[in-house]
This record gives C-alpha cells, structure tokens and sequence, in this order.
C-alpha cells in the first residue's frame, strides 16, 4: 500500500527549528457539500509553511481545489476554485477539534485539507454573480433572454392595485 503524499516527516523539522515549505496534492474523495462538489479525482493542493513552536508543529499557508455545482438560479453548471486560509497546529496530546496529531514525527495533512474544503466549498452556487435565473412562470432562461409572462399579482396587495390611477 502507496503512502498517502499528504503524510509529511516533521523530524527534521522538530530538530533543526527551521521552518519549512510543503506543497502537496493529491485526489481526497468525499468533498462535498449540498449544493457543490470536488469533482472524483480532481487534484486538491496544500501549500503550508511548517513551523516548529516547542513541541509542536504550525501549518500555515493555503488550501485549493475546484469544485462543481448546479447554479441555484439557473440549473446550469456552475464550478469554481476555491482557496482557503489555513493555520492549524499539530501535537502529540492534540485536542479533537483543535488541533490535529502529530506521532512519531509524522504529521497527515489530509483531514486538514478535507476541513478547509467543505468549509469553503459554496452551498447554494452561482454560475456567474449576476445571474438572472429562471422566470417563476414559463422557465425561460432569463440569462439568454426575456420572456413575455407579465409578473404575478400578489393576492395580499390586490385591494392597493385598486387604488391605482393612469397619471
């Protein structure tokens, strides 16, 4: 069985003091959300700067991948690359849902990834930010065109539409 490339050695690390880079990626399944998805396969990238603070070891840096979706609008394919901030820290006595394990000079940055991305990735997606949608009477895609359905009447304002005058 492959190691996973986002199992990093933080030996080296840990002893000289120095900071370090680390840039990975590699697929990781399962990334999604309600609305939108890392597509099966897709390369999700972690770009950290590794630290040592005592003990411990800080990641620093970025997390991306694309991701895919239905516009909420329009039903038409929307998709995107996201990038999250990250600066998480990683220790032999981690704290779930603090901080993420070191052992034996070994450091996994893949549930940090697998964090970063489903926090960022968008729940109800847009094709575009200015996009126009469907219209609520025939469906028309109003980003291709106009369509001839007059808006409906809301029954509660109906007794105001009465007071209207031609001036």
């Amino acid at each position: 069985m492959r190691a996973s490339p986002f199992h990093v050695h933080v030996g080296r690390v840990l002893k000289s003091r120095d900071p370090r880079r680390e840039r990975v990626s590699a697929p990781i399944d399962d990334l999604f959300v309600s609305g939108s998805e890392v597509p099966a396969g897709a390369e999700v990238e972690v770009d950290v700067v590794l630290e040592p603070v005592g003990a411990t070891v800080e990641a620093i840096g970025t997390v991306s991948a694309p991701w895919t979706g239905q516009c909420r609008r329009c039903l038409q394919p929307a998709r995107g690359v996201l990038t999250a901030d990250v600066h998480e820290v990683f220790e032999a006595d981690f704290v779930e849902g603090e901080s993420y394990p070191l052992a034996h000079e070994q450091i996994d940055l893949e549930p940090l990834a697998r964090e970063a991305v489903v926090l960022e990735l968008p729940p109800a997606p847009l094709c575009k930010e200015d996009c126009r949608g469907l219209c609520a009477q025939c469906g028309t895609d109003l980003n291709e065109g106009s369509c001839s359905c007059e808006a409906p009447v809301d029954p509660r304002w109906a007794a105001l539409d009465e007071l209207r005058t031609e001036d």
